[in-house]
């Protein structure tokens, strides 16, 4: 049986973990779009774009409809 943090949502195609840092570089970088940013947030429970100390991110998977990089609450 798989662990339970190796299972991964359908919403999610990977993850990645990096060292600080800011989610507008890993939108760039994981999705080609830094006004994604708040798609990686949401997925990670985040609210702020930057990150401090080794991170494991959830990245989503599909196409979105941007929103200009505005985090909703």
């Amino acid at each position: 049986m798989p662990e339970a943090n190796n299972i991964q949502s359908p919403l999610t195609s990977r993850v990645v973990t990096v060292a600080g840092g800011n989610l507008f570089q890993v939108a760039a970088e994981q999705l080609g779009d830094a006004t994604r940013w708040n798609d990686i947030a949401e997925l990670n429970g985040l609210r702020d774009p930057f990150l401090t100390g080794v991170v494991t991110l959830k990245i989503p998977s599909g196409i979105r409809p941007g929103n200009g990089g505005i985090l909703w609450t």
